[in-house]
Formats: structure tokens, C-alpha cells, sequence
């Protein structure tokens, strides 16, 4: 077994100690002499052999003597693996990165064995297995790990939270964390059918299915990963002879998991449970919501759930606040098109629309421009549905329609508190199109988002919802409209393989990681409010903006795809 430090991280030479050779010691009963070498790596401390003895394993206790070591040294975790690196010699690494190399060790290691003793598999250049571990007071259990892998060891230390990220990474392809977590569940497949079928008078068979620890640990996993894969959206989806679990990354649908049909309803019930919806309730669509905190970060979660011929069809919308990019350039906005958003948002007066089908990013560049509005002189206010970022300094109202809060009742309410800019998240109806440009004509500026194809169409799309041309040519400063593209994955430059040939971690194999929006500015001017004002359609109006100098979609995503950002085969998909 080796301990040598990775040259890639500087590290104080080691201390003169047998521990440099080796693991820390985990026996229940540690001799005299390793306890004195213990009392020696931690020797600035105070913790004598007398001391040692306390923590050294009893028969049947679940601590492990790493935890007890801490907790007598009232040190973190971090602090004290960072003390034994220094005075060991062995690298200790904060956040661990998998490298393909390692599937040797995820092939030959049962997942509970690397979860009870906290070791995953980093990397390995076919002669060593490095190995990172979060409880070093372990000598028989990386004995009986060498012999697994039947190769060398080299050992790195990090935080638990790092290794169990890691374990999770290594076995998801072959779904051996969901194999685990289903082997663990008390009920057969028959007792869970039963569950299922179970009506309003079993309602409390269903909740103790909810309230199944491995049932518990099943939707968590679910959703940790949706999050580290930075997924939209969940879909739980019931076939006649499986059951689907997917995820949508960067706006595609990718499989992630497939556990056994008969889990659908523990998985229903435990959704159900956590956004307060009626569990016995099996047969009518529900609608809820919950929060969850992933470590620091906070994530809202919508749970919309119908009922179809296969079992109920499970849709959850994550919200990771942690995860906002609100810059312009982040999202891809050109620095042309910048200084023509931020010319607008400088207006006192006037509306401005952002078009879009669902899903294409038009809430977020919105926000981006919110961001550089001084909101310290000017009163900035919403009205969504529902809130999906956050930011300083703006007051933002969530649509409640069981209470009377629609987009129009909100908006009444909004003008009269004083606003100088307001956000509408979605122009619906007429109501709603009325009250937003009789506001932008009342010394507001409106910033509101419609769904159309072009920003041409935009023009038409709120004649026909019954706005005057008179108004709108009193009130239209501009229209934008947007798609999202997916990004070339920087790391394998979109060949979803990593330097080594394998399939590159940072986009699971798929090319692309992260999107970037592509824009058309439609900016009002005399001669496309003289169309406007004779119900000119959307030919009419997208021919005379082009002869403004209106550029379209298309031709910024042909300026993005040479610059590298996406890729033809990626913008044809979106843009057709």
C-alpha cells in the first residue's frame, strides 16, 4: 500500500513518525504502543494515551473512531484531515474529481462495502488504485480493499461529503446505488402492488410507504442527482412494463434511472408527503410544492403529478437558487446587443417584450437586465409565476391563483405602490396585455415576457389579444426574442470523450454542457410604427426591420457557432 503525496499538491514533508508508512489504527483493542504513536501525530493537542484508550472501539457501537477522535479534539473535519495530511505526508484533497480510470474499482468493490467505510476510487494508471478515504482509522478494512482490487493503493484524504459524492458518481452506470437502496426495502413487490392499489380507507399503509427510510433515501438520491447534473426538471414516467426516470439537462430529456415498476407508488407517495398533497388521492391531477437544502444550497421544487392508464406521471420543476447566472454575458448576449438592452432599460417610459416558447430562457435575460438597473433610485417591482430567482433590492409578488392572485389582479395591486419599473412574468390574456401597456403609458417602464416566434410577431400577437395599434405605437419600445442552444462542453470540445478516449465526467458524454441563449432585436421606429398602425403582419414588419438593420436569430447563432460556443447540428435542432 502506498501513501505518497501527489505531486500536484504541496504539502509539508512528514514528520518522523511509523504513521507515514500507513493507515491510522481502527483495532477495538489498540496496543499500548500505537495508541503512543497516535499520541505523538497529535501530539500539539491534548490528547494523551490515557485519553486514546476512551475512544477505542466497543463492541456493537456505530461510532467509528475517526468520529470520536474528532469530536474529543473539538476539531472539523477539515481542520483535522488537513493536521493528519501535514504530519503523514498523504495528499489531502477538498473536492475529489473521478476520472474514468477508475471503473476498475467500481466494478470489483460492492457499493456497500465502499459506503460503510467510506472509500471510492479516484483514478489508477493500471498498476496503482488511487483511493480517496474519509475515515483513516481503518487498517483491516484497506486491507480487505487492496485485496479486492488485487493491485497497490495509493491513499487520499477527504471530506466525507467528497467521498460519498464519489461513490455516487462511480456506481450510477451500471445503477448499483439504486439496486443497493431497493434490496433494502422490507416490502416484496406484491405488498407494494397492494400499497398501491390501496384507496382512501388505506391511506395509512401508503403513508408508512412514504416514511420507509430506503424509500426516503431513494427520492434523495433521485433528486441529488438530478442537482449534480444541473437538471431542470424531473419526469417520473410509468410504461406498461417499466417505470422511466429522467432528467432534463440543458433542455433535453436524457434516461437516468429505471427501477422496478412496482416503486412507482412508494415514489408518488413519498413526492406527495413532501409537498402536502393527499396521498390516497391517486386518481385526480395535484399540483405542489416543497424546498429542500442541499448542503448551502436551497432548492424549490414544483410537483405536478396526473394520472395516466400505467399509474400516476410525476414531473418535478428544481429551482436551485444557488445555480443563477443573471450576467448577460453568461448567457450570451453580445456586447452589440448589450448596449441596445441596457439603451432601453434606461427609458423612464414604455414596454418592453420578451418572446419566446416556454423553457427559452426569457425570465433569466429579463433578471440579467433587472441587474443593471440602479435599484437603489428606482422602485422595482414583480409579479411571476412563480419567483424563480431572487435579487436584491426588487419586490416580487408570487401569482396565487386559488387566492385571487392573478397576473392582472397583481399587476393592479403593484401600481399602486409606487413603481418605476415592473417585471411581469407572462402576458396571458387581454386583461392582463391592457393593464401592462396602460402602465407603461402611465410613467412606468414594463418589462413583460409573451410567447411568440420572432420578435416581429410580437407586434401582431398583441393586436389579436385586442390592444389598439394606437397604443401599442405609443407604448412598444422593442421586442426580443431568444432561443437556448446547448454549449460545446469545453473539456472534450463536444466529443463527450475526455483526454483519455473515455467518456468525459464534465458532460456525462454528451458534448455539451450549459447553454447560451441567441437573439433578434426588434428596436421601434417610424416606419415599423406606420405598419403597426395599419395591422401590418409579421412579414411586413420582419422585411422593414431588416431594412433598419435588424439582425435575426439565425445570424447571431451563425456568429456563435463560429466562435466555437455551439455547433451547427445544435442550432439546427433549435432553429430548424
Amino acid at each position: 500500500m502506498h501513501a505518497r503525496s501527489d505531486n500536484s499538491t504541496q504539502r509539508p514533508p512528514a514528520r518522523a513518525s511509523s504513521l507515514a508508512r500507513g493507515p491510522l489504527p481502527a483495532s477495538p483493542a489498540a496496543p499500548s504502543a500505537e495508541l503512543a504513536r497516535l499520541a505523538r501525530l497529535f501530539e500539539p493537542l491534548p490528547l494523551s494515551p490515557d485519553k486514546l484508550r476512551q475512544f477505542a472501539r466497543t463492541e456493537g457501537s456505530d461510532e467509528e473512531p475517526w468520529d470520536v477522535l474528532l469530536s474529543m479534539l473539538a476539531l472539523d473535519e477539515h481542520q483535522a484531515l488537513n493536521l493528519l495530511s501535514q504530519r503523514t505526508g498523504m495528499p489531502f484533497d477538498v473536492e475529489p474529481r473521478l476520472s474514468e480510470s477508475a471503473s476498475r474499482f467500481y466494478e470489483t468493490v460492492p457499493p456497500d462495502f465502499a459506503r460503510a467505510r467510506l472509500v471510492a476510487g479516484l483514478e489508477s494508471d493500471g498498476e496503482v488504485m488511487t483511493v480517496a478515504m474519509a475515515q483513516p482509522m481503518q487498517p483491516a478494512s484497506l486491507t480487505m480493499l487492496q485485496e479486492l482490487l488485487g493491485m497497490p493503493m495509493r491513499l487520499v484524504l477527504a471530506p466525507r461529503a467528497g467521498v460519498a459524492n464519489l461513490i455516487n458518481r462511480g456506481y450510477e452506470q451500471r445503477q448499483d446505488l439504486v439496486t443497493e437502496i431497493i434490496e433494502e426495502m422490507p416490502l416484496d413487490d406484491r405488498a407494494i402492488a397492494a400499497a398501491a392499489a390501496a384507496g382512501a380507507g388505506q391511506s395509512t399503509d401508503l403513508l408508512q410507504l412514504a416514511r420507509q427510510g430506503p424509500v426516503i433515501r431513494l427520492v434523495n438520491m433521485i433528486l441529488f442527482e438530478a442537482l449534480r447534473r444541473r437538471a431542470s426538471d424531473v419526469h417520473v414516467h410509468p410504461m406498461e412494463n417499466k417505470l422511466v426516470i429522467r432528467f432534463r439537462v440543458d433542455g433535453m430529456l436524457i434516461d437516468a434511472f429505471s427501477p422496478p415498476p412496482s416503486l412507482a407508488p412508494a415514489i408518488s407517495s413519498r413526492l406527495k408527503v413532501m409537498t402536502e398533497l393527499d396521498i390516497a388521492n391517486r386518481h385526480t391531477p395535484q399540483d405542489g410544492h416543497t424546498s429542500v437544502r442541499v448542503g448551502s444550497r436551497k432548492v424549490d421544487i414544483r410537483f405536478s403529478c396526473i394520472p395516466t392508464v400505467y399509474g400516476e406521471r410525476l414531473v418535478l420543476r428544481l429551482l436551485d437558487q444557488s445555480s443563477t447566472q443573471l450576467s448577460l454575458d453568461e448567457i450570451g448576449m453580445t456586447r452589440t446587443m448589450q448596449a441596445q438592452l441596457m439603451d432601453l432599460i434606461d427609458h423612464p417610459t414604455g414596454i418592453l417584450l420578451v418572446t419566446g416558447p416556454t423553457g427559452s430562457g426569457k425570465t433569466t435575460t429579463l433578471y440579467a437586465a433587472l441587474g443593471n438597473i440602479d435599484r437603489g433610485s428606482r422602485n422595482v417591482m414583480t409579479i411571476e409565476d412563480p419567483v424563480e430567482y431572487h435579487l436584491d433590492g426588487i419586490s416580487q409578488m408570487q401569482v396565487n391563483v386559488k387566492r385571487g392572485v392573478t397576473f392582472a389582479a397583481g399587476l393592479r395591486a403593484l401600481l399602486r405602490q409606487d413603481p418605476d419599473v415592473i417585471l411581469v412574468g407572462e402576458i396571458r390574456d387581454k386583461e392582463t396585455s391592457q393593464l401592462a401597456v396602460q402602465a407603461s403609458l402611465t410613467g412606468h417602464l414594463v418589462l413583460a415576457t409573451l410567447h411568440t416566434n420572432d420578435a416581429p410577431s410580437a407586434i401582431p400577437r398583441l393586436v389579436d389579444m385586442g390592444i389598439e395599434p394606437y397604443l401599442i405605437t405609443s407604448s412598444l419600445l422593442a421586442t426580443i426574442a431568444q432561443r437556448l442552444v446547448r454549449r460545446v462542453c469545453s473539456a472534450c470540445q463536444g466529443k463527450g470523450q475526455g483526454a483519455t478516449g473515455g467518456r468525459c465526467e464534465r458532460c456525462f458524454g454528451l458534448g455539451y454542457r450549459g447553454r447560451l441563449a441567441v437573439y433578434e432585436i426588434m428596436t421601434m421606429n417610424d416606419q415599423l410604427r406606420t405598419l403597426t398602425q395599419q395591422r401590418a403582419d409579421a412579414v411586413q414588419l420582419h422585411a422593414a426591420a431588416k431594412a433598419s438593420g435588424f439582425r435575426s436569430m439565425r445570424e447571431d447563432a451563425l456568429e456563435k457557432i463560429r466562435l466555437g460556443l455551439t455547433d451547427e447540428q445544435e442550432v439546427f435542432r433549435v432553429l430548424h
